[in-house]
């Protein structure tokens, strides 16, 4: 007679975006929460990473919070040095994240391969990184956790900052939260003398020292000496530094990591800090027209031949899954949901960019903006970061592996002043 019932069901590629719309491929990341696979939309064939976060799990951690602010914010990005949000949705398991798919690795896996990166290719990388921070601080976003674990490289070595989930909105009031991973955290945080986006460019400073001398600028046994370290030690230079970097290398280094945020580089209002940056005779070798088309060469490009990610997650999910990740209809009956199933159910909204329209959430500004998609899958092609280690929400400051965020309410009950602390940035 033949299975009737085994048919496959019609997926309808015009209605809403769900699983079904795309084939499930290799496992590429694993978090507290979730997991990051590769997955090919069904329709168009483009590839991209899916990051999704189991949602009891969410719930235990009290992360719930963090998850929508991020979803949030993701839609109000796009950027060819941004890991992007393409497509959002739920089911009765899951938050799904369909982004920008970064096949080079993140920094810190090549930084702990080769030890430290040539001049070229770090400078390279600070010109698209500043890029990118200059069009979220123009959109009045800040990352608060730039560092080489979440800076991405596509398959040709294009650098994309990914991890908004302890970015967040500002204004002209300063933010008081210590927010971020410590090694990376600005003086100005960790004085607690209040802060704003000035704050990424430290980092982005911390990140470039890191990768051109295989060490962090600042750093201490305990937390009280890792704050003095930051907060009060000069920047000192490794014995073999002219080696590696030019003056003009330096000269940067040095303006990024200045305590003072009036001098620090990228710091001077309605973009003039950024535009210094650019005139910089470090960076006379970028051509600055054509950067954000990408039609620069990058100085370092990731062996496709290898993973340039952790292969054991693959094996995990192959031969340790007990749920294994599959496209399921929806349950009918929504009713008995508790608070924050029921909050994720009406604040993570399906998202599809290729509808064009993006909603700014910032509480002054909610009205609907257009923002043309510059990007496809097709130009920008790596892993995300690895999902939601980085996603808890609860009173107090902890140690360990994941990450703890104090709420701050606002006008939607979404926090907007977070902590991040993650045992690895101690060391």
């Amino acid at each position: 007679m033949g299975g009737v019932c085994c048919r496959p069901q019609p997926i309808d590629f015009d209605g809403e975006v769900n699983l079904f719309h795309f084939v499930l491929l290799r496992c590429v990341g694993k978090g507290a929460f979730g997991k990051v696979r590769v997955v090919q939309h069904k329709q168009t064939r483009d590839l991209y990473a899916l990051k999704y976060i189991n949602k009891s799990k969410c719930v235990k951690m009290k992360a719930v919070p963090n998850v929508i602010q991020e979803r949030r914010l993701l839609e109000e990005v796009d950027h060819p040095f941004i890991v992007n949000l393409r497509y959002a949705f739920q089911d009765d398991e899951n938050c799904f994240f369909v982004l920008d798919l970064m096949l080079g690795g993140d920094l810190r896996f090549h930084l702990e391969r080769l030890g430290s990166l040539e001049e070229d290719v770090v400078r390279f990388y600070v010109a698209q990184l500043s890029s990118a921070i200059a069009f979220l601080h123009d959109i009045g976003i800040m990352h608060r956790d730039i560092k080489p674990d979440n800076i991405l490289l596509d398959e040709k070595g294009n650098a994309h900052l990914t991890d908004f989930n302890i970015a967040v909105h500002f204004s002209e009031r300063r933010l008081n939260g210590i927010a971020g991973s410590m090694a990376y955290m600005a003086p100005e945080i960790l004085a607690k003398r209040g802060y704003t986006c000035h704050v990424d460019w430290w980092s982005l400073g911390v990140c470039a020292y890191e990768l051109l001398f295989g060490r962090r600028p600042f750093r201490g046994r305990t937390n009280s000496d890792f704050t003095y370290s930051i907060t009060k030690d000069p920047l000192k230079w490794p014995e073999d530094a002219e080696k590696k970097c030019s003056r003009p290398g330096m000269l940067v280094l040095k303006g990024l990591l200045d305590r003072d945020t009036s001098r620090r580089f990228g710091c001077k209002p309605d973009g003039e800090g950024y535009q210094e940056l650019r005139r910089h005779s470090w960076f006379k070798s970028i051509d600055w027209d054509t950067l954000e088309t990408k039609e620069q060469i990058p100085p370092f490009v990731p062996d496709a031949k290898k993973a340039n990610f952790d292969a054991s997650h693959e094996l995990e999910e192959l031969l340790l899954e007990d749920n294994p990740l599959k496209a399921k209809a929806r349950k009918a009956n929504q009713d008995n949901l508790s608070i924050e199933m029921r909050q994720m159910e009406d604040k993570f909204t399906s998202y599809d960019f290729k509808k064009m329209q993006r909603r700014s959430y910032y509480p002054h500004n909610q009205h609907l903006i257009s923002m043309a998609t510059a990007t496809s899958s097709g130009m920008a092609s790596s892993r995300p970061t690895t999902p939601a280690n980085e996603l808890r929400v609860d009173s107090g400051i902890t140690i360990n592996n994941n990450s703890m965020d104090i709420p701050t309410p606002d006008t939607d009950g979404i926090p907007q002043d977070k902590e991040l602390l993650s045992e690895k940035d101690y060391r």
